[in-house]
């Protein structure tokens, strides 16, 4: 019979506690997977872009979307489009890696999208324009087969964008 157990946080809450790969997917109770990224942590966004960058560096797009994702929720409502946004980038680095051609490539475009309006801003020094070009590509090149290896492939998200 396979084991059916919840895990639960402190408050009773559902969390999901086994052991996860680098890019994310759950691995069997008792393996040993690589660190996850603590939920809910507030940093500020110099923080959040060095810390997501390397994650991003490390093969790591997966926690670098979580990353990202404790600043879209903590962040103020007008840089919350940002912040998803580069969330949606990575988590779509992460499907094509993991072979998820179609959802990775969608994930591709729709962050492009999302973060297209701060692109003459530059944000914390965000090389919007870079990133939208390299997401255009990289969903180019997954829609079209290419195998995706996350470390290289990861983009700069300051200067120009790889």
């Amino acid at each position: 019979m396979a084991d059916v157990r919840r895990d639960r946080d402190a408050e009773g809450r559902a969390r999901n506690a086994r052991p996860r790969d680098g890019l994310g997917r759950p691995l069997p109770y008792g393996a040993e997977g690589v660190e996850r990224q603590p939920e809910g942590v507030v940093r500020t966004p110099s923080q959040t872009v060095a810390e997501a960058q390397h994650l991003l560096d490390a093969g790591k797009p997966f926690h670098a979307h979580e990353v990202f994702e404790d600043a879209w929720k903590s962040g103020p409502e007008t840089e919350r489009a940002l912040w998803r946004g580069l969330a949606q980038l990575a988590v779509g680095l992460t499907h094509a890696a993991r072979g998820n051609r179609r959802g990775g490539a969608r994930l591709l475009l729709r962050g492009a999208a999302g973060i297209a309006g701060y692109a003459d801003d530059r944000p914390y020094g965000i090389d919007v324009a870079g990133l939208s070009e390299w997401a255009r590509r990289l969903a180019a090149r997954v829609e079209c087969g290419e195998d995706v290896d996350p470390k290289g492939a990861a983009p700069r998200l300051t200067g120009k964008a790889a």
